[in-house]
C-alpha cells in the first residue's frame, strides 16, 4: 500500500546517528515533542505536545518493527486518526544516509478533507528540518 504521507531526506551524518535521533528518547524530544519512546517492539508510548483549542496534544503510540538501524515503525493515533509510522534508513554510495518517512493509514474523511494530507506532511517536513539542526549538534 503506497504511503499517504511520503517524504525525503538525506543526511550527511552517520547512519548510527541518525537512527540514534530516531529512537533515543531524549533525542526524539528536541525534533519531535517529549515521549516515552523505547525501541521495543510492543512497547506503547506518548508524544506530547503544546495542546491547543482543536488539539489535547497526545499522540498514542505502539512500536511495531525495530530493525535496527534500518526500519522503525510506530502506531500514532492521535485526534480519533490511527495511522502507521515507517522509517526506512539506507547509506547511499556516497556516503550520505537516505531517510525515507511514510505514513499510511489515514481515513478516507481525512484523506476527503481539503489540506489534512497536506498539513501532515507541512508538519513532518518542519520535523525534519529540526532534525537535521538536531543531527549537525550531536
Amino acid at each position: 500500500m503506497k504511503p499517504d504521507v511520503s517524504l525525503d531526506y538525506q543526511f550527511t551524518s552517520s547512519i548510527e546517528k541518525v537512527w540514534n535521533a530516531l529512537t533515543d528518547s531524549d533525542t526524539l524530544a528536541k525534533w519531535i515533542w517529549s515521549n516515552d519512546f523505547k525501541p521495543v517492539v510492543g512497547h506503547k508510548f506518548q508524544f506530547r505536545a503544546e495542546p491547543n483549542e482543536w488539539w489535547d496534544g497526545i499522540v498514542d503510540c505502539e512500536v511495531l518493527v525495530v530493525d535496527e538501524p534500518h526500519t522503525l515503525s510506530y502506531t500514532w493515533h492521535s485526534a480519533g486518526e490511527g495511522t502507521t509510522v515507517t522509517w526506512t534508513l539506507s547509506k547511499e554510495s556516497d556516503g550520505k544516509v537516505h531517510l525515507h518517512l511514510g505514513q499510511s493509514g489515514f481515513s478516507e474523511e481525512t484523506k476527503a478533507r481539503q489540506g489534512a494530507i497536506e498539513g501532515a506532511k507541512y508538519a513532518w517536513a518542519n520535523m525534519g528540518n529540526q532534525l537535521e539542526k538536531v543531527l549537525a549538534e550531536l
